[in-house]
This record gives structure tokens, C-alpha cells and sequence, in this order.
């Protein structure tokens, strides 16, 4: 299904519950524990009963968000250290759970996983900034004794952390629930609150990504509910209730440090198209939110149905999956001749990974070869294996127009390389960490195109809104500026 039939509503801005944010952690021993499953089955299970659910993904991801927006109904909302600031994190999260029953945090691999040795950036970290109480997923196939030390070890290993409750996963049967109850119950002093028997109707399609994006997912919210039914079935949801209402009360500043532009009483608000589809979809909430209140009217369109930009003053494609839908990208010829024809004349443009490879000059998948949007002087190949991976940093080459100046934090997942790039082309970074699109730049430049393969985030004092909002009413305002897209 297109993302206009998918979106997810924010919340509402203020609170009627004080500091009173009923919240849960959900987390595993080890990646691939089931976790995101449970976590979607909960989300919809909860809403199933008539419960405002606020759903946030710990880490930089785009596709688990777009399932728990799905499941919960509302906008789910990534909480990361690398990308923002400790305070930015407590707002982030004050400001949308505040009016939700409750507030489910789904972790990113492990509870104490994380780059640094100090676990600074964990999951753990995450739950005690928070003062989140933790429900570990534990995947418990050949599991019996033996998750009595599992838990006892991650209790030990740091005491600030409340392991309120377990949920056992991919159980083989009743006799394996019983054994591993008892064997919880004689050792440890953890409540199971769910158990979970090995079901294969519980599995979401998955690619090279992670999780099939649940806006190309045409029964996505039937494969939801039947989630949130299984889930309800083994999971005691009053007791998960109960635990997130332990959770201490907690204020944090009401100031908003995402730094919204604020726009000028004055002047026309600003007309941004973007690319929302079966085809890219990979976009931040709060980077929405933050455009909205920035006096931005949002207009999406379609790659592959749309055969021309609305009339806008600016243009942006996030990430998504270009190379599964490249013939179609590429029978729709007419848009793509009206992106190449607006961004050679001055639109002011910005695109992330699936974004750069659509503009790109073709791309290339299995042995086939498609034609793309040929505004950026590359040709994109895939590989089996990824070509960037994890967290990154860009530092700024000062050839950008945005003029920016401090290192950027990013991330970035490709499988792709983008070849044959003119030896003078302009590079907005140097890559500090990662890879960028040749191992040491990213940011492709050309007029007023910023492509790159890195994702940003665009809210706050080092994210891409503000200085591309300045860049599209600078263009927007000069006189000699007679490119505005015409009306489809």
C-alpha cells in the first residue's frame, strides 16, 4: 500500500497527564531474539483494546518504525545518542508520550549492546536515561536450566537497570513453557509475563534491509492484526501495563531543542514536494514534525503513478528501495524528465541513498540495467554484500551552499556503489567514518542538488532542515527565480 494510505498521526502537543508516562523497554539478550515481532504484536494487541500506544526504536532505523507507527496507529519516533544529544532524547521522548497509556521503547540488538565499552550508548543507557523499566524477549529454543544464569548474569551486570519482567519466545511446546517457568520461578526473582510458542504465521517477510517496509506491504494491516491476536494470546497485557505504570514520574525541560525554523509571519509558507510511495518512505517523524512547524506544507507524490512534481519550491527523496521497483522508476519517463528538467534549472533538492540512486544516470540489479533520473553523472550498481555500513561522520568540504562547518553524525546502509562519477565532481563531505559514496566523500553536488548516501537526521543544531529551508527560500526569493514546478 502507497504511504498516503499508511500515515500515522502525531500526538497531541500537550499533556493531561502531568509526569505520568506509563512506559515500557522492551529488549533481548542478543540480536534476533523475536523482539520486533513481540514488539509490533504488542503495539497492536494494546491498541486493539482501545489503549493509546506511543511507539519509539531505539537506533537509527526507518522500517521497524514504519511497522510499530502501523501497529500502535501513530508515529513512532527513533531515539538515538549518536545522532542526538541526551536532552533532545528526554524531549523527544516527553513531548510524544505524554498523552499516550503507554510508552513502548523497542531496543536495537542486545539490552547492553552498543559501540562504545562503557555502554554509553546501549540500550541499558537508553532505559536508565529514561527511567524505563525493561521486559527482556528471550529467544529460548534449546533452552532449559540455562536461562536461569541468563537472567541472574544481566541482572548482575549493571543493579540500576529493572529487569521487570521476561517474555519467553519461540517456545517448542507446553511441556518447554512449564520446564522454563519453573526453572525461572525456582531461580530468579523475574516475573514471566508471556510465553510465546514457535509459530511461523508470526514471521514478516525480511530482505537485505531488515523488515519489507510495511508501506509496500499490501496486507500489512491484516498481517498487524493477526500479530497483535497471536501476541495477546501469550502475553498477559495487564501485567506489561502494570510494569509500565512503575516507571518513576518524570519531568524533563519543555524547551524544544529540534530547532524548528520559525517562519516569517510575512511570507507564503513553503511548498516542499516529497517523495512518499510504495518506493521511498524512509523519513523520521520528528524530522516531519519539525518540517510542519517550520512553516513547511508538505506535498507528496508518487515515482512510480505521478507523471509530474507538483508545483513547490523545493524537493525531497529519502530512502527506500529503488532497486526493487527500478522498471517501474523507469517506465514513468515523464517524471523523471520533470525531476532532471526542474533540478538542472535551480530547484533546490536534497536525497538520501534510495534518493541519489533514483537520480542517478541508471541502475543496475541482477545483470539488468534500468534508467533512472540521470541528473546526478553516476551509474549505480548493487552488490550482495552491503558497501556501507553502521554509524558515519561527514565533515563538511565548505563547497556546500547550506555552509555548514561542525562534523556531521549520520549512518548509513547501502548495498549499492555509485561508479563512473565525473573526476571533478563536488563533494559537500569528506567521510570521516564510513563510506560515503567512494570511501572518502559523500554529498554530491550539483547546482542545487545535495544527494548523498549517508542518513541525516534533520532536526536540531546539526540537522539538514535548517540550512536546506534557508537554501529553498533564497531561491524562492530571487528575482530572477521563474523555475517553480508547474500543476500536474
Amino acid at each position: 500500500m502507497n504511504a498516503q494510505n499508511t500515515t500515522v498521526h502525531a500526538p497531541l502537543a500537550h499533556s493531561t497527564r502531568g509526569a505520568f508516562m506509563p512506559r515500557v523497554f522492551i529488549s533481548a539478550a542478543h540480536k534476533s531474539s523475536g523482539k520486533t515481532t513481540v514488539s509490533l504484536g504488542l503495539c497492536a494487541a494494546l491498541y486493539a483494546r482501545g489503549h493509546r500506544v506511543q511507539p519509539f526504536k531505539k537506533g537509527p532505523d526507518y522500517i521497524d518504525p514504519m511497522w510499530l507507527g502501523l501497529a500502535a496507529e501513530r508515529a513512532c519516533y527513533n531515539l538515538d545518542f549518536h545522532m542526538m544529544q541526551r536532552a533532545e532524547i528526554q524531549h523527544c521522548f516527553g513531548a510524544n508520550a505524554a498523552d499516550a497509556r503507554i510508552s513502548l521503547i523497542e531496543g536495537n540488538k542486545g539490552l547492553y549492546d552498543g559501540l562504545d565499552l562503557d555502554g554509553s550508548n546501549s540500550n541499558a543507557a537508553l532505559a536508565k536515561l529514561l527511567d524505563v523499566p525493561v521486559v527482556l524477549v528471550i529467544d529460548a529454543r534449546g533452552m532449559t536450566r540455562g536461562v536461569a544464569p541468563l537472567i541472574l548474569g544481566y541482572q548482575a551486570f549493571d543493579a540500576d537497570i529493572n529487569i521487570a519482567g521476561v517474555i519467553l519466545n519461540n517456545l517448542g511446546g507446553s511441556r518447554h513453557e512449564s520446564k522454563l517457568r519453573a526453572v525461572i520461578e525456582h531461580y530468579t526473582n523475574v516475573e514471566v509475563i508471556g510465553a510465546v510458542q514457535h509459530d511461523a504465521s508470526l514471521q514478516i517477510s525480511e530482505r537485505h534491509l531488515g523488515l519489507v517496509p510495511a508501506n509496500e506491504q499490501q496486507a500489512a494491516r491484516q498481517t498487524m492484526q493477526h500479530v497483535g491476536e497471536r501476541i495477546a494470546a501469550q502475553v498477559n497485557l495487564d501485567r506489561l501495563l502494570a510494569i509500565a505504570d512503575s516507571a518513576p514520574a518524570r519531568t524533563w525541560d519543555k524547551a524544544n531543542p529540534v530547532n524548528a525554523d520559525t517562519p516569517d509571519s510575512g511570507s507564503a509558507p513553503l511548498r516542499i514536494a516529497i517523495a512518499r510511495d510504495q518506493v521511498f518512505g524512509f523519513y523520521y517523524s520528528e524530522d516531519l514534525d519539525t518540517l510542519r512547524a517550520s512553516g513547511v506544507e508538505l506535498v507528496s507524490f508518487d515515482t512510480v503513478n505521478d507523471r509530474a512534481l507538483p508545483e513547490v519550491d523545493g524537493l525531497i527523496i529519502g530512502g527506500g528501495f529503488p532497486e526493487v521497483f527500478m522498471d517501474e522508476l523507469e517506465a514513468n519517463s515523464t517524471l523523471r524528465h520533470d525531476i532532471n528538467t526542474h533540478i538542472e534549472q535551480g530547484l533546490p533538492t536534497y536525497a538520501e541513498c534510495g534518493g541519489l540512486m533514483y537520480l542517478a544516470k541508471s541502475l543496475n540489479w541482477k545483470n539488468q540495467t534500468r534508467q533512472m533520473v540521470g541528473i546526478v553523472l553516476g551509474e549505480v550498481v548493487m552488490h550482495d554484500r552491503p558497501v556501507g555500513r553502521g554509524y558515519a561522520r561527514l565533515q563538511p568540504t565548505g563547497q556546500n551552499v547550506w555552509e555548514e562547518s561542525a562534523e556531521i553524525p549520520a549512518h548509513e546502509f547501502h548495498y549499492s556503489s555509485l561508479e563512473n562519477l565525473p573526476a571533478d565532481a563536488t563533494y559537500a563531505y569528506e567521510v570521516a567514518r564510513g563510506y560515503g559514496i567512494d570511501g572518502k566523500h559523500d554529498g554530491y553536488i550539483y547546482r542545487n542538488l545535495l544527494a548523498g548516501y549517508a542518513h541525516r537526521r534533520g532536526s536540531g543544531q546539526l540537522g539538514w532542515i535548517s540550512p536546506f529551508l534557508n537554501q529553498v527560500r533564497t531561491h524562492k526569493d530571487a528575482p530572477s527565480n521563474t523555475h517553480r514546478s508547474k500543476q500536474a
